[in-house]
């Protein structure tokens, strides 16, 4: 059925894995949308963030449902579906290794951040992703629409507003007070050069993450290392601390500051923060939003993504939640917009697929939080272990 109205005007703030999938959506099913991302091009921190694991049922079905199977094919990793976990003498306790032949909702394949990111901008309209468009205020009008003002001095009003902004999302406080807090945990990423990982004296490291990913945890600590497609590893040092645990700016006593906090760790461990590059040091306290967060819909607006549900990442699913949020809250407001929806029919919507969003990151959040006290409690690794083998199914 033709639509009957005009399209509304929908903004979506943020270019992470939400917001691009929820563009991505709407773009695909012929309903315009505009996508503000405050960073500079798509290339901007390029080498910043972690591979992800993308579930057959959530991050992978956002791309599948969009057209995007033989391109997250040709750059992701089913190899990168492995995992180790130990103790801090790094004496593997359990070893994950895909079977390549199962059934393909069996695998999780790693993709990069930016290689994912890439594919869905292959997937819309240049000109539809603003770039360079910090937004500054959002001004309620009453009636749904919002006057959005950017810091370049671009000003725009909107009938359909997504926040997909993140973290510290400026959109949250439209529809909750709930605000961001610190986990408890704190500490720093450690990113290897290639030509570091492939050197002969990082043999046993290189073993050690193979390649997938290496859990070391231990007395409330754990070095985390991971592959990443271009050969480097990435390494996340993490520990119960203050929120406002000093890393040092510079890199040597970063370095030296880290492996102070790892003492008595085995030195294939310890490499994994003695080998990181200079400009390759970063603080990293986890933060989180309540676990469950709900709120009541709010016209004209709704958030997605770690907007609505940030998590630790103690489950694997914040990418993967965030990316269903954004092709089922896409898949509805297409469904209406192109049934020719009155403004009220949208909403309900809207608001319908709010409440798939609260069922499933509720779920979501709290086996995260789950986690994260298991990782950082006084039973692991072996509580780990065993938490693997009953998700695993490894008897």
């Amino acid at each position: 059925m033709a639509p009957t109205t005009s399209p509304p005007r929908i903004a979506v703030i943020g270019a992470g894995p939400s917001g691009l999938i929820l563009h991505l959506t709407l773009v695909k099913r012929g309903v315009p949308s505009t996508l503000y991302e405050r960073e500079p091009s798509p290339s901007a921190r390029a080498h910043l963030g972690g591979t992800l694991d993308l579930r057959w049922e959530s991050g992978q079905r956002a791309l599948y449902e969009n057209g995007l199977e033989a391109a997250f094919k040709a750059v992701s990793r089913p190899e990168g579906d492995e995992a180790r976990i130990c103790g801090k003498d790094a004496r593997v306790l359990l070893e994950i290794i895909g079977d390549r032949d199962v059934r393909p909702e069996a695998l999780s394949p790693e993709i990069d951040r930016r290689a994912l990111r890439q594919i869905i901008l292959d997937a819309v309209p240049a000109d539809s992703v603003k770039w360079g468009y910090a937004l500054s205020s959002v001004t309620p009008h009453g009636d749904g629409t919002h006057t959005l003002a950017f810091a370049n001095g671009h000003t725009t009003v909107v009938d359909v507003l997504v926040g997909a902004d993140g973290a510290a999302s400026r959109i949250r406080p439209l529809v909750t007070p709930a605000q961001r807090y610190f986990s408890g945990i704190t500490g720093a990423e450690v990113v290897i050069p290639p030509d570091v990982v492939d050197r002969a004296d990082m043999a046993d490291a290189r073993a050690l993450v193979g390649n997938g990913t290496t859990f070391a945890m231990e007395g409330g600590m754990m070095i985390n290392a991971q592959r990443n497609s271009d050969g480097r590893v990435r390494t996340y040092a993490w520990f119960r601390g203050p929120e406002d645990w000093p890393l040092p700016s510079d890199p040597a006593e970063a370095r030296a500051v880290l492996l102070a906090k790892f003492e008595g760790w085995a030195p294939v461990l310890r490499k994994f923060i003695e080998h990181g590059a200079d400009d390759g040091i970063y603080h990293r306290p986890l933060y989180m939003l309540p676990p469950g967060l709900r709120w009541e819909h709010v016209d004209g607006v709704t958030i997605i993504g770690d907007a609505a549900h940030l998590m630790t990442p103690f489950a694997g699913m914040g990418a993967n939640v965030s990316m269903l949020d954004g092709l089922e809250m896409g898949l509805a407001i297409a469904e209406a917009v192109n049934a020719g929806a009155s403004r009220e029919e949208r909403e309900v919507a809207i608001k319908k697929a709010e409440e798939k969003l609260f069922e499933v990151s509720a779920k979501w959040t709290t086996i995260t939080a789950t986690n994260m006290e298991s990782i950082t409690g006084p039973d692991a690794p072996e509580s780990v272990v065993q938490a693997f083998k009953r998700a695993r199914e490894i008897s």
